[in-house]
């Protein structure tokens, strides 16, 4: 159960800050869904506005990496950080930005083994060696 109310679409009404937002979330995703995030920040105008410019600057602005490779991403950082609603909603954008099964498959491998790998690296205390300290390497 949330501990923040959602807004819908007509409490959002009411607050010029959060309209201008859901418009443009709306207007950039080319969909008229707003996700429960959004709602759930909209308690915090300016907490919203805030967040939105800076996923638009990292998910959406044209950067070194592809679209699918950004969800791709988000979906690791998301199962390690132990987000639910991240890892379900950015699985949702890695499909629509053309996610296959056997993608989504190879990205849960890797998941799974740099987990497994990084505990026994933590649990034995491993040094982490020179060659790999260099800049430029």
């Amino acid at each position: 159960m949330t501990t923040v109310r959602l807004w819908t679409d007509q409490d959002a009404a009411g607050d010029p800050v959060v309209s201008r937002i859901f418009a443009d979330i709306r207007a950039t995703r080319k969909s008229d869904f707003i996700n429960n995030i959004w709602r759930g920040l909209a308690n915090n105008p300016a907490l919203l506005e805030r967040t939105w410019a800076n996923l638009k600057a990292v998910m959406v602005a044209e950067s070194a990496l592809d679209p699918l490779t950004k969800e791709l991403i988000y979906i690791a950082v998301s199962t390690a950080n132990g987000c639910g609603y991240c890892v379900h909603s950015h699985t949702a954008a890695a499909r629509a930005k053309g996610m296959t099964d056997a993608q989504h498959g190879d990205v849960l491998a890797i998941i799974a083994m740099a987990a497994h790998t990084n505990s026994l690296a933590t649990s034995m205390q491993i040094p982490v060696d020179p060659e790999f300290l260099q800049p430029g390497r």
